[in-house]
């Protein structure tokens, strides 16, 4: 048994969340383990309480509790991607070089591991090394339930630099949805701010997030400023619609709160009002008939960024789902009939 250690981010570690840190120094000891020591407030930075997905920065100094010798402990070896898992995951591939790996995520596939998720993109990408010795990082999350482009990055430094990118709002993001209602105007920005909703379970097993008006979002504890920016391209008759959605901001399940909070709730979402059994003319009540309001229809579809190691322009597209290809079909809409970036005229 070790005893109580300060150690230092180095200039090649920083930029990384507390966790993946952890275990690169001390490999031995489980994330459990870590995320047990973190709620105990054993693990600090500079002194400070931290979560394991906190983000560490070079020169940070972390307190590290006694941990048990890596004898001393029996280590699990970690599960093995069976061959039709790595198949289908290879299968995503949209894009691939030396530094990106992009895959169009399926719906109903989690990005990373969570309470009773065992199968997800982080734990797949051990079949996604093609030919380095360490599996791609995300940079990025997608909702479980959505589908479309997910970013992972090759090396350390690509890491970094993607997800610098991310927060200086460098990439464009551009989401297909299928709504309920018709949104209007027919273009416009949602500028309500997100909090998390109280009592969805101690590790967010449930969680939502309501929508706070931009006025009281700075004496609103815990609340942050969100904003989206929609363009409708397609509807049926008043009661449902194909918009484009552009996060401006990336806070969790910001497009679906949004889209709700407007009476126009993504089809199939029910935990945000996309599943009611009945359309009474004001958006809410999303029930279209056979399977189409089952599944949710968010769908990330394109992305643009300045690639990190080239420095061009990169431009990924994601065909649709197969639920949501079906319901395109039902209701006549032609992707050819409609702009890749219909926000693009008005920049």
């Amino acid at each position: 048994m070790t005893g109580v250690q300060t150690v230092e981010v180095t200039s090649d570690e920083g930029d990384q969340r507390l966790d993946r840190w952890f275990r690169r120094r001390f490999p031995h000891v489980s994330q459990g383990r870590i995320e047990k020591m973190c709620r105990k407030g054993e693990i600090r930075v500079d002194g400070g309480r931290v979560k394991p997905a906190s983000r560490v920065e070079t020169g940070q100094m972390v307190r590290v509790p006694p941990l048990p010798d890596p004898g001393e402990v029996t280590s699990q070896p970690k599960p093995k991607v069976s061959d039709a898992d790595a198949k289908m995951i290879q299968a995503c591939v949209l894009y691939r070089d030396d530094h990106i790996i992009a895959l169009n995520k399926p719906p109903g596939l989690p990005t990373q591991g969570g309470t009773g998720q065992t199968r997800h993109v982080d734990g797949l990408a051990e079949a996604l090394k093609f030919g380095l010795d360490d599996k791609p990082r995300l940079v990025h999350r997608l909702d479980k339930d959505t589908s479309g482009v997910l970013l992972l990055a090759r090396t350390r430094s690509v890491a970094a630099a993607l997800t610098g990118a991310f927060r200086a709002r460098d990439t464009r993001k551009i989401y297909w949805a299928a709504v309920a209602g018709q949104p209007k105007p027919a273009m416009g920005t949602v500028r309500y701010g997100l909090v998390k909703a109280p009592g969805h379970g101690a590790k967010g097993e449930a969680e939502k997030m309501l929508c706070i008006h931009p006025r009281d979002v700075d004496k609103t504890p815990d609340a942050k400023r969100a904003v989206t920016d929609y363009a409708v391209l397609s509807g049926l008759g008043g009661r449902v619609s194909w918009v484009a959605l552009v996060p401006v901001t990336g806070r969790t399940h910001q497009l679906r709160a949004h889209m709700a909070e407007m009476g126009h709730p993504i089809i199939g979402d029910g935990k945000y009002g996309g599943s009611g059994q009945e359309n009474l003319g004001d958006g809410w009540g999303a029930q279209l008939g056979g399977e189409i309001s089952r599944k949710l229809h968010l769908h990330a579809r394109m992305i643009s960024l300045t690639h990190p190691v080239t420095g061009n322009r990169l431009e990924i597209t994601a065909p649709l789902p197969p639920h949501m290809e079906r319901t395109w079909e039902t209701l006549d809409w032609r992707e050819a009939d409609v702009p890749a970036d219909p926000f693009d005229e008005i920049e």
